[in-house]
């Protein structure tokens, strides 16, 4: 399926994306004066790919690369990704002369055997290495990542990126054919030559350097990659960003939502983030209130559902003139309802203003009532509760509510069933984690409504601060396990110093947090150690809390 949307629901036609082509690099790493070095040469200026960057060496997997992992005794299916480490050898030798073979005796190749062999690629390294004795050190390359070049570009590559120390007493001869100028690159150095203009890199290039930029030797990095870990996989996606086009990773915030824009990779989108209204889809409209601010990020986002006809109304945001007077012009006389996913300040007040500038004041305003312990300075009592599960019909979309009770306990999302699209409200955001405020907020059922979240089909998550996520299973699993991770550096807090307050433990349960944030990480505290305390792990005496035993 190439969206999980409905196809006319795109604002855009399809474009196949030209089929990537198999390839393998190798990342051969030394430890140098200045820490972890990486070799890299410059690309020909007549390259019909990249011309004149500077690149990792490397090429595409060919049928002999194939045919060697199956005379080298490689079972099938794995015959396909050990062709990749094999090409991986084969490129990094014809275009650096650098040999991963061994003799006889296991000894890597030393520079006079290599000097005796051709390095053309029009003769066959497999052939020259079984005449003169030796094999493939195929257990040197270790596997580090996978990119697909972006679906816009009209020249594609499925690549796969392997790790190699660099074999000792040999030396790198570029061919002068594809690859100039080897050059050693300490991985901060070279992206701040890059930052500087004064060094040609493409994007996964950059990622690749920042991925390394930490290590600081070799030793370190071997064993980081032959650990567990998960592996990294990327097929970057691009937008027009402050004039200039912008490529993202799948783990980096506006990816999802050019996903879901773009599904096929076209440039198209714009993510400068602007207070006008900007089309997702068809029938999904988002407007962003200009309230930005620490809490709030870029603003607080309404989302607008349905088409001319019918509209929906998805947390209509703050009482700002000029943002109630964008939402009115946009859905005009044809709003039939407003859903506010929670009583927080910037979601909710704006509801009845809306509809009296349209002059609309039968059209309801729709959530759950604030809780008693939610702040009395912000009272909400809708014109109709909505009930968990209840079904929402607007135009041709069916919208499924979910109470998702934690970060407020009056807090709904709303599941766009046929297009597995998530308004997530204050319960999911992108690029921060919410807030959990005790005593209306509650951790344990925070947690337990984003498992339950966890359950239901979806695709992408419309968050009401920041871009749109994809990803959706990922992410809400990501958080959940980020949730417990913060809760285990509670109790590991706790035991450190036997008791504390709040102040003393948001010192160190939040160490990894701005200090400037630090009395909003309170608020998320308390949830956590109220949390501990249902699961009787933890005490509180006046202020000072502790472990329970």
């Amino acid at each position: 399926m190439r969206t999980p949307v409905r196809e006319q629901k795109l604002l855009y036609g399809w474009r196949e994306p030209p089929v990537p082509i198999p390839a393998a690099t190798v990342l051969l790493v030394r430890d140098g004066p200045g820490g972890l070095e990486l070799l890299m040469t410059r690309r020909s200026l007549r390259a019909s790919f990249a011309p004149g960057a500077y690149v990792f060496p490397g090429g595409r997997v060919d049928e002999q690369d194939h045919a060697v992992a199956r005379a080298a005794g490689v079972a099938e299916p794995q015959v396909g990704d050990e062709a990749y480490r094999i090409a991986a050898i084969r490129e990094a030798f014809e275009e650096l002369g650098v040999l991963f073979a061994r003799r006889e005796t296991g000894r890597l190749v030393d520079q006079a055997r290599i000097d005796q062999l051709d390095r053309d690629p029009g003769r066959s390294l497999a052939a020259q290495l079984q005449a003169a004795g030796l094999t493939l050190a195929r257990d040197q390359l270790h596997w580090f990542s996978h990119w697909i070049t972006d679906r816009d570009l009209p020249r594609r590559f499925d690549t796969r990126f392997f790790i190699a120390r660099m074999p000792e007493g040999q030396q790198p001869v570029a061919d002068e054919t594809e690859q100039f100028a080897p050059e050693w690159v300490v991985p901060a150095h070279g992206l701040a030559r890059y930052e500087r203009g004064e060094f040609n890199i493409i994007f996964p290039t950059i990622r690749t350097l920042r991925q390394l930029k930490d290590f600081s030797n070799t030793d370190q990095l071997l064993d980081w990659i032959q650990g567990e870990r998960e592996m990294w996989r990327s097929s970057p996606r691009a937008g027009h960003l402050r004039g200039d086009i912008a490529r993202f990773c799948e783990n980096e915030p506006p990816f999802g939502e050019l996903e879901l824009v773009s599904p096929d990779g076209s440039i198209r989108h714009t993510l400068d983030w602007q207070h006008e209204p900007v089309r997702l889809l068809h029938h999904v409209t988002r407007i962003t209130a200009p309230n930005p601010g620490r809490m709030t990020g870029p603003g607080t986002n309404t989302y607008v559902i349905g088409e001319p006809g019918g509209y929906l109304v998805v947390d209509p945001g703050p009482d700002i003139d000029e943002h109630v007077a964008r939402i009115a012009d946009l859905v005009g006389q044809d709003l039939k309802a407003i859903v506010c996913t929670h009583s927080h300040p910037d979601h909710y007040p704006g509801a009845k203003p809306l509809r009296e500038r349209l002059g609309l004041p039968a059209v309801p305003i729709l959530g759950r009532p604030s809780g008693p312990l939610f702040n009395p300075a912000w009272p909400f009592t809708p014109d109709r509760v909505l009930e968990d599960g209840e079904i929402l019909t607007i135009g041709d979309t069916r919208i499924k509510v979910l109470h998702t009770p934690g970060h407020a306990s009056n807090h709904v999302c709303l599941l766009l069933e046929q297009d597995r699209l998530l308004v997530s409200g204050d319960h999911i955001l992108n690029g921060s984690t919410t807030v959990v405020d005790h005593p209306d907020g509650n951790m344990k059922a925070y947690i337990d409504s984003l498992h339950r979240l966890a359950g239901e089909d979806i695709a992408y998550i419309l968050p009401a601060h920041g871009y749109v996520l994809g990803r959706a299973k990922h992410e809400i699993e990501a958080l959940i396990r980020h949730r417990l991770r913060r809760e285990a550096k509670v109790l590991a807090a706790l035991a450190s110093i036997g008791q504390g307050s709040l102040d003393e433990l948001v010192l160190l349960a939040y160490d990894d947090v701005d200090p400037i944030l630090h009395p909003v990480a309170k608020r998320s505290l308390a949830a956590h150690l109220h949390k501990l305390a249902e699961d009787g792990k933890a005490s509180v005496h006046g202020d000072r809390w502790r472990i329970s035993h």
